[in-house]
């Protein structure tokens, strides 16, 4: 009974605390998600008031957040988008992969860490936040732009992407053989693939099992097979996030709607925890000696997505101030880049690879929001005086 107190107290006051940050960012007129990474910092390890007994349900909301974060991203388009966009955006798929990994393992490789740590920092600088992305684009209205497609289709092929790139790392961390390697992704890709094919053949009779005249009813469909195709999406080494946002693009038409308007504001309620977590886990302490070297790298990666989201939305045929929005949604790094450095970090692939990447991360969580609102508006006048 004593712990349930400390935990109800603990998690009120995080949660009324982010309500105060989210009313000051909006009467600054700039996103909360920085000041939802701030006030992780503050409570977490290191921190001036180190959270106990709630930092174990945090964790488990934070992993809601991102589930529903994609899960309501995925209702806004239906799986023939889906489909279409990833075939057109392809090429501009691997530019991305090209361009935003080798920063990365090129670092790790000057600075004497080896291939293994080289592959480890490959991904942590590759892969865009989905979860932060996601916000961005719901708070400041770019969900309807002609670029936000592309955008989306970049971050489900960085996705798919992680599904064979983490079974690949988790293989050369572990040391594994060639062959149990192998069997580890193909098992990934078959994960994928089924997903895939539920929701683009299947999808009018997940549909007709979920639609529901009552909102409860409805919420509680929606929710649940979300987490259980997340969870087994989990468990076959697929990322969650991938398995909910199929879900979304399941469910079309006025059923999506219902279902997006229902859970738009849990959404908002544990993505804000997500944040708050990602800050808990940094430890403020260790990110000051590497902050010079990762806000190096976080500029050469900054411009690697700009460059990224320009070629993409260029190539769709998007106005210039378009394809610098998309350039700049791609920018945040959160989720997955964690995860790819805890896993490096925790097999002992190098002891300042966890640092580097907190800090480098934390940098980019917090400047990517900052610069959609700040930036764009500049360079979109910039690109239109060109145009």
């Amino acid at each position: 009974m004593h712990n349930t107190a400390i935990l109800f107290l603990e998690f009120g006051a995080v949660v009324l605390g982010l309500g105060i940050l989210g009313a000051l960012a909006l009467r600054v007129g700039i996103s909360p998600i920085p000041l939802y990474l701030l006030a992780g910092l503050a409570f977490g390890t290191g921190g001036i008031l180190p959270l106990g007994t709630s930092e174990d349900f945090i964790a488990t909301g934070a992993e809601l957040g991102v589930i529903l974060l994609l899960l309501t991203l995925g209702l806004e388009y239906n799986a023939d988008e889906l489909v279409t966009s990833l075939k057109g955006n392809a090429r501009a798929g691997l530019v991305d992969l090209l361009l935003n990994a080798a920063p990365g393992a090129i670092l790790a490789l000057l600075l004497g860490w080896g291939p293994v740590a080289a592959v480890a920092m490959a991904g942590v600088t590759y892969a865009t936040s989905s979860g932060i992305t996601a916000k961005v684009l719901s708070d400041l209205g770019w969900i309807g732009n002609r670029e936000t497609p592309v955008v989306l289709s970049l971050l489900v092929f960085e996705d798919l992407t992680m599904a064979v790139y983490l079974p690949v790392l988790t293989a050369m961390l572990a040391g594994l053989s060639l062959v149990a390697g192998a069997v580890t992704v193909a098992i990934a890709l078959a994960a994928v693939s089924v997903v895939l094919l539920v929701a683009l053949r299947f999808g009018r009779y997940i549909e007709a099992f979920v639609a529901s005249p009552n909102s409860e009813v409805l919420v509680l469909k929606v929710v649940g097979l979300a987490l259980l195709v997340a969870g087994l999406a989990q468990q076959l080494q697929v990322s969650a996030a991938v398995g909910a946002f199929l879900v979304g693009i399941a469910l079309s038409g006025e059923l999506a709607e219902d279902a997006h308007a229902l859970l738009a504001p849990l959404r908002d309620l544990f993505a804000a925890v997500f944040f708050v977590f990602f800050g808990l886990q940094t430890d403020p302490t260790k990110i000051l000696p590497a902050a010079g070297l990762a806000a190096g790298l976080a500029l050469v990666t900054m411009i690697t997505k700009l460059m990224t989201g320009i070629y993409a939305a260029r190539r769709a045929g998007i106005a210039r101030a378009g394809r610098v929005r998309a350039g700049i949604a791609l920018i945040p790094r959160g989720e997955f880049n964690i995860v790819i450095a805890g896993l490096a970090v925790a097999a002992g692939a190098h002891p300042d690879l966890g640092a580097l990447a907190a800090a480098y991360v934390l940098i980019l969580a917090a400047f990517g929001p900052l610069a959609a609102r700040l930036v764009q508006p500049f360079l979109t006048k910039i690109a239109a005086r060109t145009a």
